[in-house]
């Protein structure tokens, strides 16, 4: 597998189980959660499916209006929705949907200098820094 393929699987991978947990975490106090079958169903097609679109968007040379947004709408719409979060659980839901993708580019440009997640957020790696 190539270097490109790794970092691409591996940004897949460490999304997708923050995925899980933000929503694990905002659903924790409902008496009846949420079934393990539409967390996987929902992660797939957001994280997954919403990652694949902006890679080979970006690839395709669609513009990064497209490429971001298409992603963007799928992680704030089809949630709330899927799951019918309530008004607290929704406002906890956004907070850390949107501070998610940034948390992750930092630390994966500054941990291993991987800065493609984010390239429009610069981030030095550790070793540029020491």
């Amino acid at each position: 597998m190539s270097s490109d393929a790794v970092r691409f699987w591996s940004f897949v991978a460490v999304s997708l189980i923050a995925f899980v947990a933000i929503l694990h975490l905002v659903t924790r106090h409902r008496s009846v959660r949420p079934r393990a079958a539409a967390i996987a169903g929902v992660a797939s097609i957001v994280v997954v499916g919403g990652m694949v679109f902006a890679k080979y968007g970006n690839n395709a040379g669609l513009p990064w209006w497209i490429y971001y947004t298409v992603p963007a709408l799928a992680t704030l719409v089809l949630p709330p929705l899927a799951f019918r979060l309530t008004g607290r659980e929704l406002v906890k839901y956004l907070v850390l949907a949107f501070l998610s993708s940034p948390a992750i580019h930092v630390a994966f440009s500054f941990l291993f200098g991987w800065k493609e997640y984010m390239p429009f957020i610069p981030v030095p790696a550790w070793w540029e820094v020491f």
